[in-house]
């Protein structure tokens, strides 16, 4: 009775295999028990369990960034952000839109008004109950023509914001906008009471489900569970310690000597070898793309030829082959992904060519182009990444010199401060909102410095129609327009990949919007 108990535990710890569990049990002599007690053991570890600490080795965090919505970038800032911090919504596992701080929300038929209901009963970390003057304050932060905010695109057509009584905010918009509820789950729009400013948001008053604990940025954060989060049944875990590790051999030994339970973006590489190990492989398809924007305003790349011809000399199955061991799917040089509704994939897929590399080459007036191509351990493999890029340009011609930088300050430093450089987008929900905050003229974030007046009418239109057909054939000449005139590569979609301790428990649905779990692992994850 003893060691078949030992087996049931094992089993639901999830140190040994289902197969092992039931060789075993056979070996004892009891495999008529087996069918039973396999169900009873798995249906009692995949329920959550409540209580201990999550430690997770993140990446991208730097050491002059802050908590502030605005100035949110990579992994290991936003998903702390979200840990102490709602949004009036959130995209769930499914892509579906949820209430978070509202809980319900309502448009004019234009779509030119939206009304957010707030949720009744939310308190900040300090006590103070939700009211709609602390969403007017914190979305107004992205607000403005000299605002720096990379949340100042999702919110670009707002021309006001005010309450209605003590529970409804009311935005109103320059033109209609049928996809506007989605922007509010922009992880720089995260809600903070009142007046909040500066180096106050380091704080971390929220309404989230843990309360901070300690910041050091690009470093370590840590929290403790919100005893009183709105959410009922949530978090499981008691407390939450984030470690940004930039390097991803680090990552994977954190994880493999058990000084951490889970981990962003492993070596896919060595995938095999982590789940042969007991190691829990989470993975999900979305709109995760790589890119390597070229500032357009900058020669040579001013010239659409030019561009041409670098989107022509890359070998995309061969970077989704090598780099990405076919965890993702081929891009197409627009940040739209298969897995979205406007999606256009009867446009011609664009293949490597070094003949058509060539011939814009000569129509740029050029026989030969040497340029430099920056780029830091940013995402897997992103060094090697630009090396074998350079290595596909190289017989059209090409010869691209590959700059290595720090990962470091790298999207303050390299990223839109550079010329032509490694990137990645986790893509967004929509297409109005992924257009807009990165190629519309003037956007935050339009990394290729990028103006297309037919474009921009596009996204205004596009933006306002209800009509679902009239806005499939907009956003199918948006990504036309950018793939053969923007300037951009996009060679590949990636999946969002994770690795996790035998101990983590997960729901079967794992988000595709953000890393971990649509960066709310901590809210969505248990242990067994």
């Amino acid at each position: 009775m003893r060691k078949i108990e030992d087996l049931q535990c094992k089993l639901s710890e999830g140190r040994i295999t289902r197969r092992d569990f039931i060789q075993q049990m056979t070996a004892l002599g009891v495999a008529g028990a087996v069918p039973s007690l396999v169900l009873m053991e798995e249906a009692r570890a995949a329920a959550p369990k409540r209580g201990g600490k999550l430690r997770q080795a993140l990446r991208g965090g730097s050491t002059n960034n802050t908590l502030a919505g605005s100035s949110l970038v990579e992994v290991h800032d936003s998903n702390t952000s979200w840990q102490i911090r709602n949004n009036l919504v959130e995209v769930t596992a499914e892509g579906n839109l949820a209430g978070e701080l509202a809980e319900s929300w309502e448009s004019t038929p234009d779509a030119a008004e939206w009304r957010f209901k707030l949720r009744k009963g939310v308190e900040f970390h300090n006590g103070k109950s939700l009211e709609p003057a602390d969403v007017i304050h914190s979305i107004n932060v992205h607000r403005g023509e000299d605002s720096t905010s990379g949340g100042a695109g999702a919110v670009a057509n707002v021309t006001d914001i005010k309450a209605d009584g003590k529970d409804t905010v009311v935005f109103s918009l320059a033109e209609g906008s049928a996809d506007f509820p989605f922007l509010m789950s922009d992880y720089h729009l995260i809600i903070g009471p009142d007046g909040t400013e500066g180096s106050q948001w380091d704080e971390g008053v929220g309404t989230g489900p843990f309360m901070l604990t300690h910041w050091e940025p690009g470093v370590r954060s840590a929290s403790k569970r919100n005893p009183n989060y709105f959410k009922e049944g949530l978090p499981y875990f008691d407390e939450v310690e984030s470690l940004n590790v930039n390097d991803q051999s680090a990552r994977i030994n954190a994880l493999k000597t058990d000084e951490v339970d889970a981990i962003a973006a492993p070596d896919l590489k060595t995938l095999h070898l982590l789940e042969k190990s007991g190691v829990k492989i989470l993975e999900a398809a979305g709109t995760k793309h790589y890119s390597i924007p070229m500032r357009t305003d900058t020669a040579p790349y001013d010239n659409n030829d030019v561009r041409m011809a670098l989107k022509h000399a890359i070998d995309r199955e061969a970077i989704l082959e090598t780099i990405l061991r076919g965890h993702g799917a081929i891009g197409n040089d627009h940040p739209i992904g298969p897995n979205q509704l406007y999606y256009a994939g009867n446009i011609p897929q664009r293949e490597y060519d070094l003949d058509k590399a060539r011939f814009h080459l000569k129509q740029a007036g050029l026989s030969k182009l040497t340029v430099q191509l920056h780029t830091a351990d940013i995402f897997a493999a992103a060094n090697d990444a630009a090396v074998l890029y350079k290595e596909h340009a190289a017989p059209a011609g090409i010869d691209i010199e590959v700059v290595r930088e720090a990962a470091d300050g790298y999207w303050s430093a390299v990223w839109m401060v550079k010329p032509f450089s490694m990137c990645w987008w986790s893509g967004r929900a929509t297409e109005d909102w992924m257009f807009s905050i990165a190629y519309a003229e003037g956007a935050s974030w339009n990394d290729s410095f990028w103006s297309h007046e037919r474009f921009n009418q596009l996204l205004k239109q596009a933006r306002a129609e209800l009509d679902s057909e009239k806005r499939r054939e907009m956003y199918t000449e948006m990504q036309l327009i950018v793939r053969d005139e923007g300037g951009v590569v996009i060679p590949v979609f990636a999946n969002f990949v994770a690795a996790a301790s035998a101990k983590i428990g997960t729901p079967e649905e794992i988000g595709g919007n953000w890393p971990m779990d649509g960066a709310k692992n901590f809210e969505r994850w248990w242990f067994v």
